[in-house]
């Protein structure tokens, strides 16, 4: 998501007409359900700043104020907004009769739109922004359903004509009154995108009580393109709400709250929320589902540009286009300095880069500050011919000593570290001074993960950050990789990580598994390694379905050590699926003794080594409760 500034209005093709190709892709991404797109926030709060009194028409203002409007939208754009919206909330035929505007409805919304369409260039989209008639529907009222579709069609036909995009029906409560408006979108154009937004108060009901899944289901039927909440309430209660939602619909969702609940300052009503606070429940809104966020009452520019800041990280995928550089040309973001080759960053690295099969075991960090035993079995390891030691970091949210100091006294003694590295427990900041500081130490080879929620550990009461996730981490790290910080700017000399992610074949989503796979790999991933596979047959058919974004995989083995220790990863490890064969076997074999339970543990750990050797290249052995000589014994 780009937070830096586009020319404005600034012709891309040499005979000065505007270049179609970047505004398709655009919309493509407000299309796409998982894509992160970044509104722009309030026009009336802006120009109630710049003196103009509430009790004009500010949708008269495109007329009267042309530059003033353009102003405000030039600023969204620099602060980093991709939709802007235009200045029509009150644009309809209904309201504008207040003011002795009824005749001015065209001209009003077509140069509104043509206003921000300047703003936006060909980078960035315009929305058409439509509210509420004002008025009461029948039963209730005196305008018809027909009345108000064709109030509504006026609007729209306008915003078309002056170069919108898309149509934002944003801050309804009366969900029948939305429907004209949805109806009114698809009469004026069937393949214009619809975003639909109603508004909730503090008890997350709209005026005429329906809930946040009322309006999630009615919307999905009703077939818009993107289901949201806007104005009204801050963003908490905005929050509360778009994980109910998110429960309900599949569709994507939009999520743009005020500036906080408006508080009586001197006589004047003030929103008080932060950029800082608007930014960090930003991140909260996209993490529970929400993928267009901006903002409404009292937010501006740098409100939008602390939110775009704040979810940039959690959109690795999205080109970066910056600001021209006075000759009217657009650059893409900075490349940074050349990777260091794979084989040349670490021994494992280059194995892998050279198509060689790899292994590995994992040993769990200490729980306390004794590291006799790591530093033995890290000896023995490095004796066995073992490629490298795999360091967990905090697995299931147990306190143990930090992962990259354990790695770094594991390649004391000779043998590699992978280095398992999560982002539940440190901010962006924290992240880039980890990695900056384990680069610096000469750890290499990473694994990067979303990390296991502190409730699954002994520590429920301990907070998450999770600022990103693993998709984010890898697009850090590569960038890293390339001598830049996530704000592109240059460190100097690049890290040289060798970029691991994690991948489940037994997930029980396999397609948004299989996509999240896919983005890490977009964000570069150069290695994945799986959970540990019990049913091979279940790898083999996750292989054939990375085809087309295949990496090098390893596979994660462990040896099971009794019937209860395969009941425990079936049962409470996530992402850990334990097929019945393999439960029977263990059961059976346990009934004999714990010393046949244990060879047969092996014996399987064995057997799937062997079955997908010749898929993947290399193998992670855990050794179960801090054991080596069992993960050794599946080598053989």
């Amino acid at each position: 998501m780009s937070a830096t500034e586009h020319p404005t209005n600034t012709p891309d093709t040499a005979n000065g007409a505007t270049d179609a190709r970047p505004r398709a892709a655009l919309l493509a991404r407000l299309l796409d359900p998982e894509q992160v797109i970044m509104f722009d926030g309030a026009m009336g709060t802006m120009l109630y700043a710049r003196g103009v009194f509430i009790n004009q028409c500010y949708d008269e203002l495109v007329l009267r104020s042309p530059d003033l409007v353009r102003e405000i939208h030039a600023a969204y754009v620099k602060a980093g907004a991709e939709v802007l919206e235009t200045n029509t909330f009150g644009a309809n035929r209904a309201k504008l009769t207040q003011y002795g505007l009824e005749g001015q409805v065209t001209a009003i919304n077509t140069k509104a739109a043509q206003l921000a369409r300047e703003a936006a260039g060909d980078h960035r989209l315009v929305s058409g922004a439509v509210g509420p008639l004002g008025v009461r529907l029948e039963p209730y009222g005196p305008t018809s359903k027909d009345e108000a579709r064709g109030l509504f069609r006026e609007q729209m036909l306008a915003l078309k004509a002056g170069g919108a995009d898309c149509f934002l029906l944003e801050t309804f409560t009366d969900l029948e009154e939305l429907e004209q408006a949805i109806l009114a979108a698809r009469e004026v154009d069937a393949g214009m995108p619809v975003i639909a937004q109603a508004t909730v108060g503090p008890d997350l009901r709209t005026s005429f009580g329906a809930s946040p899944e009322d309006i999630a289901r009615v919307l999905d039927r009703w077939g818009v393109d993107v289901i949201g909440l806007n104005c009204s309430v801050g963003p908490q209660t905005i929050l509360e709400a778009i994980e109910r939602m998110a429960a309900v619909t599949t569709r994507k969702l939009s999520a743009q709250p005020n500036a906080g609940m408006p508080r009586d300052v001197g006589g004047r009503s003030m929103y008080m929320a932060s950029p800082e606070y608007m930014a960090t429940y930003a991140r909260h809104l996209i993490q529970a589902g929400a993928k267009i966020v901006g903002g409404c009452c009292g937010t501006t520019p740098d409100h939008i540009k602390a939110m775009v800041e704040g979810v940039r990280p959690l959109a690795p995928r999205t080109r970066v286009i910056v600001a021209h550089d006075g000759t009217g040309a657009v650059r893409d973001e900075p490349v940074g300095r050349a990777q260091v080759p794979l084989d040349q960053r670490s021994r494992f690295g280059a194995k892998i880069a050279n198509g060689q099969f790899v292994t590995s075991v994992e040993i769990v960090p200490p729980r306390g500050v004794d590291t006799v035993k790591l530093e033995l079995d890290a000896a023995a390891l490095h004796k066995a011919g073992v490629d490298a030691i795999n360091v967990p970091d905090g697995p299931r949210a147990q306190s143990r000593m930090g992962a990259i100091a354990t790695s770094l006294i594991i390649e004391r003694h000779g043998i590699e570290a992978v280095t398992h590295y999560c982002c539940r427990d440190r901010n962006l900041l924290g992240m880039l001074s980890d990695l900056l500081g384990a680069s610096a130490l000469g750890l290499r080879n990473m694994l990067l993960i979303t990390g296991d929620p502190p409730k699954m550990g002994p520590y429920p009461d301990a907070t998450a950050v999770f600022d990103i996730d693993a998709i984010g981490l890898t697009n850090l790290v590569s960038k890293l990789n390339r001598g830049l910080d996530p704000g592109n700017n240059p460190i100097g000399e690049p890290t040289r990580f060798v970029v691991g992610v994690g991948v489940n074949p037994a997930a029980i989503d396999p397609a948004h598994e299989l996509k999240r796979f896919h983005w890490k790999v977009e964000a570069g991933a150069e290695y994945a390694i799986t959970q540990p596979v019990f049913d091979p047959a279940q790898l083999e058919y996750f292989l054939t379905s990375i085809d087309d974004v295949r990496i090098p995989i390893v596979a994660g083995i462990w040896p099971l050590v009794s019937a209860r220790n395969a009941e425990f990863l079936a049962n409470e490890v996530p992402g850990v699926t334990v097929p019945k064969e393999v439960l029977d076997r263990m059961r059976k074999a346990n009934d004999k003794s714990k010393e046949h339970a244990l060879a047969e543990g092996i014996a399987i750990a064995r057997e799937s080594l062997e079955r997908v050797r010749g898929s993947v290249q290399g193998v992670q052995v855990s050794a179960p409760f801090g054991r080596i000589e069992l993960a050794l014994e599946v080598f053989g």
